[in-house]
């Protein structure tokens, strides 16, 4: 029984165990390590929603500003090769206002000309206001006439060709046509 007694004092000497104090540290260390980490998540959520928001800001600021062809495209020409292409734009619904200055050093609409032979970045093109406020910006309900010279280009008959109407935010337009076998002194371009 003694022997027992003595076991039993030195297992009750020799235990050690965790304090209180010990156990809240951990318990601290492990509430901040989750701090840090919730924090890092929410950080990295936030700025990817941020990031996101302005992808779609951007997307409807371009869509906003493009352009859209209303009715034909006519070619002016003088019995052998068109000397002009002529056609009406409108605002897209719900742009925003497209500046149509063709003298316009920045934020100008650019017009491109290609066809099997020749690439033309920068066409001569004059603007004549049907419906319009009086300024050079394309707004909400107005319609605009844009004369093209092509006569350098020798836009002959039967030959493809594409005009590409370029805002400087907004999308391009593209306008694909052919000419016909015969050239009329005013051609409907369909």
């Amino acid at each position: 029984m003694s022997r027992i007694l003595k076991l039993l004092k030195r297992a009750t000497r020799e235990e050690e165990g965790i304090t209180g104090l010990e156990t809240a540290i951990i318990l601290i260390a492990f509430v901040v390590v989750a701090t840090v980490f919730a924090f890092v998540v929410l950080s990295t959520g936030l700025f990817s929603a941020e990031r996101g928001k302005e992808a779609v800001y951007s997307g409807l600021q371009k869509t906003r500003g493009t352009l859209e062809l209303r009715g034909s495209v006519i070619g002016n020409t003088d019995g052998t090769i068109v000397e002009t292409l002529v056609f009406d734009l409108a605002n897209a619904a719900g742009g925003e206002p497209v500046n149509l200055d063709p003298l316009a050093v920045s934020n100008k609409v650019v017009i491109d000309y290609r066809d099997s032979d020749t690439n033309n970045p920068n066409m001569v093109w004059t603007v004549d206001w049907l419906v319009g406020d009086g300024d050079d910006l394309m707004e909400a309900g107005e319609l605009a006439e844009i004369t093209v010279d092509v006569s350098l280009e020798t836009l002959a008959a039967n030959q493809p060709f594409t005009l590409e109407v370029k805002p400087s935010l907004g999308g391009t337009m593209v306008i694909a046509r052919t000419t016909p076998a015969g050239l009329d002194t005013v051609i409907d371009l369909h």
